[in-house]
């Protein structure tokens, strides 16, 4: 699910600032409600489902480069090194 569409990911950011809160105040655990527990799962969802998208188109369009390309790789020991 590969979208040029910008994704909402401002519950992940608001996840995000409730562990720094919480961080700071050396608190031990964290809570937060249902509704935005919802949206968090929607938001890493879609990222997740978008990343994974692109990661796909990636690698079918590099799957048409020649895979018989030679690379030649010449070791020196580092003697040109400077």
């Amino acid at each position: 699910m590969q979208t040029n569409e910008p994704i909402n990911t401002i519950p992940i950011q608001q996840l995000i600032q409730i562990i720094k809160t919480a961080e700071n105040t050396n608190q031990k655990e964290i809570r937060i409600p249902l509704t935005q527990a919802k949206a968090l799962a929607y938001a890493l969802g879609t990222v997740m489902a978008n990343h994974q998208g692109r990661l796909e188109k990636l690698i079918i369009d590099n799957k048409s480069s020649p895979d018989d390309e030679v690379v030649t790789v010449t070791m020196d020991g580092g003697s040109d090194w400077k």
